[in-house]
């Protein structure tokens, strides 16, 4: 198995990213993160303004912060080239799903999930090093009510978004042997928007709300996932793996309900469906049940249960 020392994280200021990061420096890594945002939003505070570098962050790590437009090639491979790392983590991606349906904004989608993710797919390869790309259910078409496997190749996204990430996987596995794409869904974590900080504040403004019941998945909390990410990195079990949290598949409706109950919140939930709800201009997958059953048959710890997740996540958001 190859050593690890440096990880460069695509992505940083990211809801995914910016715990990968964390995960990284808590294990010790020396971490170079980037983003289209000129600083950090954390850790750059900790930085000297003289070489944007932190020394000594948690259990050793060190962490470099630096500006990337991911779809510049040459900026990429230069970036990249200078930085050497031992394993890139491509956490940017677009993921505003229904903005990726405006006809002026898609061009810029497909920049930044495929051609974007081509250039750090190219410089993975010419350093031979191992690459994680984040990936997604939508990359499926959503229907019925069989989990989709890991491994499945049934391919059919149904809007931009799925469209544009699914060529990002077929640019990573043709590009590479060393890669994992790992597809996820529901996504919520510290930093940055989601359904749960959106239902938190929707919830003390509003008595009831509607919220779609025929949309089935399961949460993914950005701190496990982040840990499992940095797991995959210290093997070379490479392949396509699912990966959210445990606990079986429910519908927003049924999260919805247990945000407002940890919450302690009194707000009425109406389930509908997503005809009724009918607000989306991107389709919407009714079927997200992912099998994650390759990550124990590859010895990997799945994610903790999505109840556990989501208090954890609260007691967070209170501090």
């Amino acid at each position: 198995m190859s050593e690890i020392r440096r990880v460069f994280v695509t992505g940083a200021n990211g809801q995914l990213g910016y715990d990968v990061v964390h995960e990284l420096l808590h294990r010790g890594y020396e971490v170079v993160g980037t983003d289209i945002q000129p600083e950090y939003a954390d850790l750059g505070a900790l930085c000297k303004e003289s070489d944007d570098r932190c020394n000594d962050i948690d259990d050793g790590g060190t962490y470099e912060y630096i500006f990337l437009d991911i779809c510049s090639t040459d900026d990429a491979r230069r970036m990249i080239l200078e930085t050497q790392p031992d394993a890139v983590v491509h956490c940017a991606a677009w993921t505003a799903v229904d903005a990726a349906e405006n006809p002026d904004a898609q061009e810029k989608v497909y920049r930044v999930n495929v051609i974007g993710t081509r250039n750090i797919a190219g410089v993975c390869r010419e350093l031979g090093c191992k690459m994680i790309y984040i990936s997604t259910d939508y990359v499926f078409d959503g229907q019925g009510d069989i989990p989709w496997s890991a491994d499945c190749g049934d391919f059919n996204p149904q809007n931009v978004y799925g469209r544009t990430k699914l060529e990002g996987e077929l640019a990573v596995s043709e590009m590479l042997d060393k890669f994992f794409i790992v597809r996820t869904a529901w996504v919520f974590g510290i930093h940055g928007g989601n359904f749960v900080k959106a239902m938190l504040q929707l919830g003390r403004t509003h008595g009831e709300l509607c919220v779609v019941n025929d949309q089935i998945g399961t949460p993914t909390y950005t701190f496990d996932l982040a840990r499992l990410l940095v797991d995959m990195l210290e093997t070379d079990k490479y392949g396509y793996y699912h990966a959210t949290n445990e606990g079986g598949y429910i519908s927003w409706y049924d999260l919805a309900c247990e945000i407002f109950r940890q919450a302690g919140y009194t707000t009425r939930v109406i389930p509908v469906s997503t005809e009724e709800y009918g607000v989306s201009k991107a389709v919407r997958p009714y079927n997200s049940r992912l099998d994650k059953s390759k990550l124990l048959e590859n010895g990997f710890k799945p994610l903790p249960e999505w109840h556990d997740a989501l208090s954890r996540y609260l007691e967070k958001m209170k501090e």
